[in-house]
Formats: C-alpha cells, sequence, structure tokens
C-alpha cells in the first residue's frame, strides 16, 4: 500500500513539473503568436484548431479512457487491448477525414482557412493515436516517458515557430510547426510502448471485437464528445457569430485556463488509475484518496483563481493594445479556472467508481446548456458571452457530479468545507497583496511573492502542514 501511495506521489510530481515545463513553453509560443499575428489571424489560427479538434473524438470515441482503465485492472490483456484499438483508430480515420471534407465544403470557409482545417487534421491524426499509445503508459503506472514527451514536442512547437516567423513565414507554415511536434509525439509514443513495454504495434482488425470495445466505451465516447463540443464548440461559433478577430480575443482567457490545466490533469493521470484499483481492493483508501485530491485542488483552485483575476491587466499588457478587450473577459475566466480544477477529481472518481454513464449524463446536459448558453449570448454580447456561459457551465458540471459522488462514497464533508475556507482567507490576503504591489514592482516579481504568502498564509491557518511539505519533496527524489 505504501509503495503504491509513494507511485502516486511520484508521477504526480514529475508529471506536474513536466507539464509546468509544457504550459510556459506553450504560454511563449502563444505570447509570440499573438503579438506578430494580433487578433485577426489569431482567430483564424486557432478556429482551424478547434474545429479539427472537435472532430477528432471520432477517432477514439472513449477508448483510450476505457482501456487505461481495464489494464490498469488487468495488465495480461494490454496487447490484445491495443492491437484492436490500433486496428479501429486506422478505420475510424478515413471516416473522421471524410466528415471533415463534408463539414469544410458545407460552410464554405475561404480557402485560408480550409487550407488551415487541413493541415490541422493531419496534427490531429497524429496526436489521437499518441493519446491512445500513453494511455496504456499510464495503466503501467508510469508517466516518465509522458513527461519527457510532454516538454519534447513543446520544445518542437516552438523552435520551428521561431524558425518560420524568421524566415516570414504566415500562418499555414505555421500550422506545420504543430503538425511537426505532433509527429514528433507519437513517434516517441510508438517507441515507448514497442521498447519500455514490449508490445505489438501491430493492428488488429477483428470488427466483432472492436465493436464489443465501442459497446463498453459508449459512456466515455458520449462524455467525450459532449466535452469537446463543451470545451470547443465556443470559438467556433464565435468564428461564426462574431468574427475572427472575436476568436482572437477570445484565445487570451480560453488560453489562460488551459495553461492552468496542467496542475489537475497531472493529478488526475497518477489518481485515475490509483482510484480504479481503489474501487476494486480497498474502498477505504479510495476515500482517503479522494479526500486528499479534493484538498489538494482546493488549495490550487483557490489562489490561481484569485490571483488570475487580480493580475488580469498587467497580464494583458504583455501581449499588445489590440488585445485590451480581453480584460474583463480573462477576470470573468476566474470562475471557470475554479470549477474546472475542483471538477477534475470528482469526475474522475465517478469514471473510477463504473459511474462513466453519471458521468456522461451531465456532461451531455452540461454541453447542451452551453450551445444553448452561446447562442443566445454571443451574438449580442460576443466574446463576453462566450466567457460567461463557460464560467456557468463549469459551475453546473460540478454541482451535477458533486453530489453524485456524494452518493458512491461517503465523505467527510467538514474537513474539505474548512480546507475550503483557510484556502479562500489566504487567497484573499494574497489578492490585497497583488493589489497594492502590482503598480510598483514587476508583475512576475509579484506573483512570486503572493504565492510566497499564500503558501505562509496557509501553514499558519494549517491548511497544510510540514509533513504535507516533506512529502512532496521526497516524491521528487524517488525515481
Amino acid at each position: 500500500m505504501a509503495d503504491k501511495i509513494g507511485n502516486l506521489a511520484k508521477n504526480t510530481s514529475y508529471f506536474t513539473l513536466a507539464l509546468i515545463a509544457q504550459k510556459l513553453i506553450s504560454l511563449v509560443y502563444f505570447t509570440i503568436y499573438a503579438r506578430v499575428l494580433g487578433p485577426a489571424d489569431l482567430g483564424k489560427y486557432y478556429f482551424a484548431l478547434s474545429f479539427t479538434t472537435i472532430f477528432s473524438i471520432a477517432l477514439d470515441l472513449g477508448l483510450t479512457n476505457l482501456l487505461t482503465r481495464e489494464v490498469a485492472k488487468d495488465k495480461a490483456k494490454a496487447g490484445e487491448y491495443l492491437s484492436a484499438a490500433l486496428g479501429g483508430k486506422l478505420l475510424l480515420s478515413g471516416l473522421t477525414i471524410c466528415i471533415i471534407a463534408l463539414v469544410t465544403k458545407l460552410f464554405g470557409y475561404d480557402p485560408l482557412v480550409s487550407t488551415l482545417i487541413w493541415v490541422a487534421a493531419l496534427s490531429m491524426l497524429a496526436d489521437s493515436f499518441t493519446t491512445l499509445l500513453f494511455g496504456f503508459n499510464r495503466a503501467f503506472h508510469n508517466l516518465k516517458f509522458e513527461s519527457i514527451n510532454a516538454v519534447l514536442a513543446q520544445s518542437i512547437t516552438l523552435v520551428v515557430s521561431l524558425l518560420i516567423f524568421r524566415w516570414g513565414g504566415g500562418l499555414v507554415p505555421l500550422m506545420w510547426a504543430q503538425v511537426a511536434s505532433s509527429f514528433f509525439a507519437l513517434s516517441y509514443a510508438l517507441l515507448v510502448i514497442k521498447f519500455a513495454w514490449s508490445l505489438s504495434l501491430r493492428p488488429s482488425f477483428n470488427l466483432n471485437y472492436f465493436k464489443a470495445l465501442l459497446a463498453l466505451a459508449l459512456p466515455f465516447g458520449l462524455y467525450a464528445i459532449a466535452q469537446r463540443f463543451y470545451n470547443y464548440l465556443d470559438s467556433v461559433l464565435l468564428y461564426q457569430l462574431a468574427g475572427d478577430t472575436a476568436v482572437g480575443i477570445y484565445q487570451i482567457p480560453f488560453r489562460a485556463v488551459t495553461a492552468l490545466q496542467f496542475l489537475p490533469i497531472a493529478f488526475i493521470a497518477s489518481l485515475y488509475p490509483a482510484l480504479s484499483h481503489y474501487w476494486r481492493h480497498n474502498h477505504d483508501q479510495l476515500v482517503i484518496t479522494f479526500e486528499r485530491a479534493i484538498n489538494y485542488s482546493l488549495i490550487l483552485a483557490l489562489p490561481l483563481a484569485i490571483g488570475v483575476a487580480s493580475v488580469a491587466r498587467p497580464i494583458i499588457a504583455l501581449f499588445a493594445p489590440d488585445f485590451l478587450a480581453a480584460v474583463l473577459p480573462l477576470q470573468l475566466s476566474a470562475f471557470t479556472i475554479f470549477f474546472m480544477f475542483i471538477n477534475y477529481p470528482v469526475g474522475s472518481l465517478l469514471n473510477a467508481c463504473d459511474k462513466q454513464a453519471i458521468n456522461t449524463r451531465h456532461m451531455i446536459i452540461t454541453a447542451v446548456l452551453s450551445i444553448i448558453f452561446n447562442l443566445l449570448l454571443i451574438p449580442r454580447y460576443g466574446v463576453i458571452g462566450a466567457i460567461s456561459t463557460a464560467a456557468t457551465s463549469s459551475a453546473i458540471l460540478f454541482t451535477l457530479n458533486w453530489l453524485s459522488a456524494l452518493g458512491v462514497i461517503e465523505t467527510k464533508l467538514r474537513p474539505i468545507y474548512l480546507t475550503f475556507v483557510k484556502a479562500l482567507l489566504a487567497s484573499l490576503v494574497m489578492a490585497a497583496l497583488v493589489y497594492y504591489l502590482q503598480n510598483y514592482l514587476n508583475i512576475f516579481v509579484v506573483v512570486v511573492l503572493a504565492a510566497l504568502l499564500y503558501f505562509f498564509c496557509l501553514l499558519l491557518l494549517g491548511a497544510i502542514k510540514k509533513t504535507d511539505l516533506s512529502s512532496i519533496l521526497r516524491s521528487f527524489k524517488k525515481s
């Protein structure tokens, strides 16, 4: 048991470090994109990525989440599952390309946008297979290889992008930077699966077996479809209803939210297989692990949400004067950040406990409401309407999942509520410091001082203990 807890901490620590590096690199090249391209071209670029990302779900249909769970339970079947999944995804790839071609022609996008979509589709195909392969890697409770890939792939995007700007390239060459990064990641993942885990990469085309897997993955697939629409349809609708400049402005708060996702994603990547194991073998440890995950999420979510709202204006100043309209949307994104963080462990618990149908139902409800809100608000309020919809939808999704999670396991609510209050108080003290110092010091210096004050307040209030910090530091020393 101690080994499993230590492995969870080790995986979380290393993957968190990797995702911090990955997000910092992506923030650098996104800032460069924004400053060089401006809102309109930035909007075209990210519209194409959002468009293809929505359709990428047709390549997976929930298989990766299902197989990560099943291989974590029975590793002897990993090779059988992988061969079937590879064969099925090759067939689904052709279907997905046909769907993209049909929709692109139906909407009659201009030649530049159409070209961007097709180049982005190549990146989408590679990313889908990479995600599947690293899903198997996660099932073996090892995130070291994925951590290395997270940094290297983003570094390739940055370097190739800089070279393209150096040579005066436009939007289409810039999209090829994403393709280069995606195919590097796929090549790396193939090598890991082949040589680290000795699994065969030969696809099998047993349609009956693949159909059986799809049937089991249906709740995950429906969830993923709803999630993609929920996360990316807003950019597509903004492009259709408000134009490419609105999409470019919207990318500032949207990228802020996604950039901060590395923390819950890193934790859940390691937490989900552990919860799946505990659900079958140790319910007491399941409750303990879940409660720790919620507390961890609260301690991180509140300062990040309040902090983003506090430093929105100086952060926008890093881009260009054309992006000043993104200040209020970035401040409103604080609500999305908070509910997004605390929903990750709750949704992961439901999936791990074979309650994915509940999780799926809630995501579908949220996605439908999100589409309705966007259609009502974007024509009138533009970017503000889209960001308000995102905040409201994230709150709805968390509320539905939280109420269901309380029916799955018996958890002690009082310690969780106390952690929330203590983290909120510490975050407000931190925000006061940010508000006072941001006019006198460099914003990055202010952020560092604010973070130190926040953790000092947490220690003072007893939200975290010295033993917790020692445990985290020890996890980095283990290999």
